[in-house]
C-alpha cells in the first residue's frame, strides 16, 4: 500500500509544507524555519525508505502509479522510477535538507517567501525525476523555474536581477523548443497508434523516421544542453551561481544542472537512438571543449565562488562525455558523476558560504593562513577539494575513472584530451586551496575568525560520509543504476546494429531474450555467439 503512493507522497510533501507555511505569520521566523526543516527532513526519510524498498535487480520501472488525467490528449498521471531516478531523488532530498540548514542564519529578510520558494523548488525537482509522462515532466520542469528565479532575484548578490533574468531567458528558450517537440511527438504517436499519448514508456517503443528523430533530438537536446550547461550555452551559469545565495548555489549545482543530463539519458537516448548515434561525435567534442575551457577559465578566477562555478562547466563536460561514449562504463560513470558533482560541488559552495558569512568577501586575495585559525574548516575543505579533483578513495575518482575508461574504449583521442582536464582540475583547485588556507595570516581580519560551529559541522558531515562511501564502496550505487542503463544501451545498440555495414568489426551489444526481461551481452557480427 505504501509502495503504491510513496512517489506521490515524496513529490508533493514539500508542497504540503508550503500550505502549512502560508498559515504561519511572517514574523515567526523560527517557526517558518522549523516547519520547512521538518517537512524536508521527512521527505528525505521517505527517500531513504524508497532506497530500502527498491529492487536493485528490477529491470523495469518501480513504484509506478498510472491514472488517467487529461484523457482527451492521452495525458496520464504517471509516476515511476528506475535506478537512475532513485539516486537523483536521494541526492535532491539530502541537499534540500542541508540547503535549508545552511539558510538558517544567513536569510534574515523575506524569510517566509524564501522557504516557500525552497519547498516549491523541491517539489519541482522531485517531480521531474518521478514523471513518466512527458506532459508532467514539462510541468515540473517549468515549476522549478519560478522559485529559482525568486531565490536568485530577491535573495541574491548585487547583480541578482541581471543574473535571474538571464537564467530565466536561457531556460525559457530551451523550454519553448521542448514544448514544440513534445506536441509534435504527441501527434506522431497519434498517427502511429490512433490515440494521443505522452507516456515515455510507450513513446520509447514507437518507431520514428530517421529525419524525425534528428529534428526531435535537436529540439530536446538544446533544452537539456542549456540546463547542463554545455559549452557554448553555459554563460548564464557563472552569473547565477555567483549572485545566488549559498543555498541557491548548492541546489543549482547539486540538482538543477542534473536536470539536463537526466533529460538526455531519460528522453534523448532511448527515444531517438538513431539520432543519438548521429549527434554523438558533435556532443562529445562540445563536452571536451567544456572540460578544457571550464578548467582554464576557473584557473584565472579571483573569486572562490566564481572558480567553483566554472569548475562545474568542466565537470559537467565529463558527465556529457561519458554519456555519449555510448558504452556501459561511460554511462555508469556519467550517472555516478552526476551524483558526485552534486555532493562535491554542493559541499564546496557550502564551505565558501561559511567563510563568506564570516568575512563578507569571497576574493582569494583576502584570505590566507586560515589553517591556523580554522583547523576543522581547513581539514573539511581539503577533503572536499580532493573529492572534486578525483583523488582515489573519494567519490570523484570512481566517476571520472569510469568515464575515462568508457571514453578511451570509444575514442582514444577524446580520452587523452579528457585526461588532461583532470590534471587541469587538480591545478586550479589545489592552487586555490593553497592561497586560501596556507601561508601566513596577512589580513588582521582573518586572525579572529571562529572555526565551524555545531550546525555547520552537521551540514557537512553527511556529504563527507557520501564522499568516502562512494569512493570506497560504490557497488550499491552502480548495481541500482545498471539494469536501467542496460535498457538504454539495448535501444542504442539496436540502432547501431541496423546501421552497421556488412563486414563491420565485431561489437558487443545488449539484447533481450524472447519472453524474458533478462538482457544478454552479445556479438554484433552475424552469427556471433552471446558472450554471457
Amino acid at each position: 500500500m505504501m509502495g503504491d503512493h510513496i512517489l506521490t507522497l515524496i513529490t508533493f510533501l514539500p508542497t504540503i509544507g508550503v500550505l502549512l507555511l502560508l498559515l504561519v505569520p511572517k514574523e515567526r521566523f523560527d517557526t517558518i524555519r522549523s516547519v520547512s526543516l521538518i517537512v524536508s527532513f521527512v521527505t528525505m526519510l521517505l527517500s531513504f525508505l524508497l532506497w530500502g524498498m527498491f529492487d536493485p535487480m528490477g529491470n523495469g520501472m518501480q513504484f509506478e502509479i498510472d491514472q488517467p488525467w487529461i484523457t482527451a490528449f492521452g495525458i496520464q498521471y504517471h509516476l515511476g522510477i528506475d535506478g537512475i531516478s532513485l539516486l537523483l531523488i536521494l541526492l535532491t532530498t539530502i541537499l534540500s535538507v542541508l540547503a535549508i540548514l545552511a539558510s538558517w542564519k544567513s536569510i534574515q529578510k523575506g524569510v517566509k517567501g524564501y522557504f516557500v520558494s525552497m519547498l516549491l523548488l523541491e517539489t519541482g525537482m522531485l517531480g521531474v525525476f518521478c514523471a513518466l509522462d512527458l506532459f508532467m515532466f514539462y510541468v515540473f520542469w517549468e515549476v522549478m523555474l519560478v522559485p529559482m528565479y525568486f531565490l536568485i532575484g530577491v535573495w541574491g548578490g548585487p547583480k541578482r536581477v541581471y543574473a535571474a533574468i538571464k537564467f530565466v531567458l536561457f531556460t525559457m528558450f530551451g523550454s519553448l523548443l521542448m514544448l514544440v517537440a513534445l506536441i509534435y511527438l504527441m501527434f506522431q504517436y497519434q498517427a502511429y497508434a490512433g490515440v494521443f499519448s505522452l507516456d515515455m514508456v510507450k513513446l520509447a517503443e514507437m518507431p520514428l523516421a530517421h529525419n524525425v528523430q534528428l529534428y526531435l533530438f535537436g529540439a530536446f537536446a538544446l533544452a537539456f544542453a542549456i540546463k547542463v550547461p554545455l559549452w557554448p550555452l553555459h554563460t548564464w551559469l557563472p552569473d547565477a551561481h555567483v549572485q545566488a545565495p549559498t543555498a541557491g548555489s548548492v541546489i543549482l549545482a547539486g540538482v538543477l544542472l542534473k536536470m539536463g543530463t537526466y533529460g538526455f539519458i531519460r528522453i534523448c537516448l532511448p527515444m531517438f537512438p538513431e539520432a543519438t548515434l548521429v549527434y554523438m561525435p558533435y556532443i562529445s567534442v562540445l563536452a571536451l571543449i567544456a572540460i578544457i575551457y571550464g578548467a582554464l577559465v576557473a584557473m584565472v578566477q579571483k573569486d572562490v565562488k566564481s572558480l567553483v562555478a566554472f569548475s562545474s562547466v568542466s565537470h559537467m563536460g565529463f558527465v556529457m562525455l561519458g554519456m555519449f561514449a555510448l558504452n556501459m562504463q561511460g554511462l555508469q560513470g556519467s550517472v555516478l558523476q552526476m551524483i558526485n558533482h552534486g555532493v562535491s560541488t554542493g559541499a564546496l559552495f557550502l564551505v565558501v558560504g561559511m567563510i563568506y558569512d564570516r568575512r563578507h568577501t569571497r576574493l582569494i586575495s583576502d584570505f590566507g593562513g586560515l589553517a591556523k585559525v580554522m583547523p576543522v574548516f581547513s581539514a573539511i575543505f581539503m577533503i572536499v577539494t580532493l573529492s572534486s579533483i578525483g583523488l582515489p578513495f573519494t567519490n570523484g575518482f570512481v566517476g571520472e575513472f569510469l568515464i575515462l575508461l568508457g571514453t578511451f574504449d570509444s575514442n582514444t583521442v577524446y580520452g587523452v584530451i579528457a585526461a588532461s582536464g583532470v590534471i587541469l582540475s587538480a591545478c586550479y583547485m589545489l592552487w586555490m586551496y593553497q592561497r586560501v588556507i596556507f601561508g601566513k595570516v596577512t589580513n588582521p581580519e582573518n586572525e579572529k575568525l571562529k572555526d565551524l560551529d555545531w550546525r555547520e559541522k552537521i551540514i557537512l558531515i553527511p556529504l563527507l560520509i557520501l564522499i568516502f562511501w562512494i569512493g570506497i564502496y560504490p557497488s550499491p550505487f552502480l548495481e541500482r543504476m545498471k539494469p536501467a542503463l542496460e535498457k538504454v544501451m539495448m535501444q542504442v545498440d539496436q540502432a547501431r546494429t541496423a546501421q552497421a555495414p556488412s563486414g563491420a568489426q565485431d561489437t558487443r551489444v545488449f539484447v533481450a531474450d524472447e519472453g524474458s526481461a533478462e538482457l544478454h551481452e552479445c556479438s554484433l557480427s552475424k552469427g556471433g555467439p552471446c558472450l554471457k
